[in-house]
């Protein structure tokens, strides 16, 4: 499982250029002095928007949880191409530019973007799909040579990069911005310059030239004079910008399209607010003049009833993931269905009969349990997988057979939460990196040690310690110093000098990315949809434990979103979209920027492909169904999933979450999945789950109160 993932911070650029890094106000980020009007003066604090107003963030203080646990250079990054004073940006779309030896392409939607040797090319993929991929990489439509010998990133925020472009001397001669969602790609000039188009662009009306690749239109935007030929002449503070023309433009649309182009974005503020069933992303675009712009709504934006959003006829764009909507405007809200944080499962119409058995399998698994492992991943997921059996053993009234194996966690979660454990051994405790500036565990694996996958590793460390002080202030006191500084390093609601803002999540992509430095043509990518939810409603777990409510908040907004994205791109496939005619799968194992993959990191098995949408299946596992109105639709579609995942039965590999995801399909399938989960092999039960678990999860499910049933 070579998952790879990331780092953020609020960041403002003096007219001279220099960097600051700020303590980033509801997510935001600016940049060139560019001003806080949207649309008409409108600024986005979230108070005009529909749906719920925004949360108050979280507060905590990461200098002094920095400084209480030991510290060590552990982190293996090497960020080659960033500016001064930031922070390595890993576990975002465009990690790919800053880390490895050669800058890799970057996906901000709808279009491509790749720097090159003199300069950099931009593209417009073209979903092409087969079998078992829909794959759109970068292929270069517009290419632009600056002359420079060099580029580095000088300036990010939640949304946008603004990356430098520089000669021989080290001498800035312009700054190139993207922006996710928007389709507008500007260079400014900071130098004189003249640059050298790969192919002409012919004039098409005041201020736009036109020129095509592959079928695409390409408009510039240019100062009057500026373009002849293949040669763009530009002075200091003047700006290019470049944009595809959208599919089905209606009458006008270009005009509203080079208004916005003469204004570039140059940053972006993001709120978020949970309340009356909603979870509320709102993503501000700041241009440099504070004049209205343009962006592309994905899939998942879309989902569901969803108040009214204002002028999206603007066009489309292809993309891997489905059509991309154009709209009108400069701020982009989205709405998805609450996921509320859950501790156990709702056992209250189960059975005598049954709950007697789920109380012996308790005592056979408690018995059983292996040690456990010292690796950030299988430890941490150990310590959730006993966990979760000490919390079923309290709500079935057996909190004496499971009282060894709450103290044997208790004993292992205290040594990791020690905050100088790493100065007396190698393992089973965290440091924190001040070059990287996050929290790296011993022993890492799966590339945690590169920042990859710690909101799926720290998520189980959260859920552990949330579950077992749920009801003791005090273990929560205990364990707050190195819990906290968990959530810090994947959540962190503001960036700061010691932690980047919200590390592990995609607030326009709406899900978390996997890879650190993210070393991949295809961009970024995530495969464990499921242990990403997982991972945020570890958090609110934590959150209700330690009393930081605030804290709950912004973890119920992350699960939501993170789960709104999940079924749109992994689990719930509208396979109506043209995007998948020749997509021969039920769900999406992989997802990258620029392709989508039916295949896993780690096996090629079709349960392996399921299976990683579902582990832990978790009390919160209800989301998976969320919004399925039709009883009927929603059980052939889990049905047909679980058949393409065992065509030789259940003694398979996560076997137990392939059943447990069977019962969700109605209360006759958990019939039938209870009949195999007590017989199947000890090879299906997942080192994270226990039959025991299995057990209670379908006895929920045919009891008609399960994860996902209404009950």
């Amino acid at each position: 499982m070579d998952r790879r993932r990331g780092l953020t911070t609020a960041i403002a650029v003096t007219a001279a250029g220099a960097v600051v890094v700020t303590a980033a106000m509801v997510f935001s980020g600016s940049k060139d002095g560019a001003t806080d009007a949207f649309d008409g003066g409108v600024h986005v604090d979230g108070s005009d928007q529909p749906g719920p107003p925004d949360a108050t963030l979280p507060t905590a203080d990461p200098a002094a949880l920095v400084a209480g646990v030991q510290h060590a250079d552990a982190a293996r990054l090497n960020p080659a191409r960033l500016a001064d004073g930031l922070t390595p940006p890993t576990n975002r779309w465009f990690s790919g530019l800053v880390f490895g030896e050669q800058p890799q392409p970057v996906f901000p939607l709808p279009t491509s973007f790749a720097l090159t040797a003199s300069g950099f090319d931009i593209g417009l993929p073209q979903p092409e799909t087969s079998e078992r991929l829909i794959i759109g990489g970068h292929v270069p439509d517009v290419s632009v040579d600056v002359g420079a010998s060099h580029a580095r990133v000088s300036a990010y925020d939640a949304v946008t990069v603004t990356i430098e472009l520089l000669d021989d001397a080290d001498r800035v001669l312009g700054r190139v911005v993207l922006a996710q969602g928007s389709p507008f790609i500007s260079y400014t000039a900071v130098a004189e310059s003249t640059l050298t188009l790969g192919a002409a662009f012919s004039a098409a009306s005041d201020g736009l030239a036109s020129s095509t690749a592959r079928g695409a239109e390409w408009m510039l935007s240019a100062p009057n004079g500026a373009l002849a030929g293949t040669s763009l002449r530009l002075s200091a503070g003047q700006a290019a910008t470049w944009f595809p023309v959208p599919d089905d433009l209606p009458s006008g649309g270009l005009e509203t399209l080079a208004l916005a182009a003469v204004d570039p974005v140059v940053g972006s503020e993001v709120t978020y607010g949970v309340g009356d069933g909603i979870a509320r992303t709102t993503i501000g675009y700041r241009t440099a003049d504070g004049g209205p712009t343009a962006h592309a709504l994905m899939p998942h934006h879309r989902q569901g009833e969803q108040p009214a959003r204002g002028a999206c006829n603007l066009g489309t764009y292809p993309s891997v993931y489905g059509v991309l909507e154009l709209c009108a405007g400069s701020r982009l809200t989205s709405w998805a269905p609450v996921v509320e944080t859950a501790a156990e499962l709702d056992l209250g119409a189960v059975p005598d009969d049954r709950r007697t058995a789920i109380i012996e399998q308790i005592a056979a698994d408690v018995a059983s349990t292996p040690p456990f492992p010292s690796d950030t991943y299988f430890g941490g997921k150990s310590l959730y997988r006993a966990a979760t059996l000490v919390t079923l053993g309290s709500q079935l009234g057996a909190a004496d057979v499971v009282a060894p194996l709450r103290e044997k966690t208790l004993t292992a979660l205290r040594e990791w939460a020690e905050p100088d454990g790493c100065a007396r051994r190698d393992a089973r405790c965290f440091v924190y990196d001040e070059k990287a500036r996050g929290v790296v565990g011993l022993t890492p694996s799966f590339g945690s040690e590169e920042f990859n996958d710690h909101h799926f590793h720290y998520g189980y460390f959260l859920a552990t310690a949330g579950l077992l002080a749920a009801e003791d202030p005090a273990l929560a006191a205990e364990l707050a110093p190195v819990l906290d500084l968990l959530a810090q390093d994947v959540a962190a609601a503001e960036g700061t000098e010691w932690f980047p803002q919200l590390r592990a999540f995609d607030v326009y992509a709406g899900h978390a990315w996997a890879s650190g430095p993210s070393p991949f043509a295809d961009g970024n990518n995530q495969e464990s949809s499921s242990e990403a939810v997982t991972a945020w409603n570890g958090l609110g777990l934590w959150a209700a434990a330690s009393g930081q409510d605030d804290l709950g908040v912004q973890a119920t907004w992350l699960a939501s979103t993170e789960a709104a994205s999940t079924r749109a791109y992994w689990t719930s496939l509208d396979l109506d979209d043209p995007v998948y005619e020749g997509f021969d799968h039920q769900v999406m194992a992989l997802n990258w920027g620029g392709k989508r993959d039916y295949a896993t990191w780690f096996s090629p098995d079709p349960a392996a492909m399921l299976a990683i949408q579902l582990i832990p299946m978790s009390p919160v596992a209800g989301y998976l169904v969320q919004g399925d109105a039709d009883a009927a639709a929603r059980a052939d579609r889990i049905t047909a999933q679980v058949a393409e995942a065992t065509p030789a039965g259940f003694d398979v590999k996560f076997g137990d979450y392939l059943l447990m995801y069977l019962a969700m399909a109605g209360e006759e399938h958990a019939e039938e999945a209870w009949q195999v989960a007590g017989e199947v092999s000890e090879t299906a039960i997942d080192d994270g789950s226990s039959r025991a678990y299995l057990l209670a999860f379908v006895a929920s499910a045919a009891s008609g109160k399960g994860p996902g049933s209404g009950g």
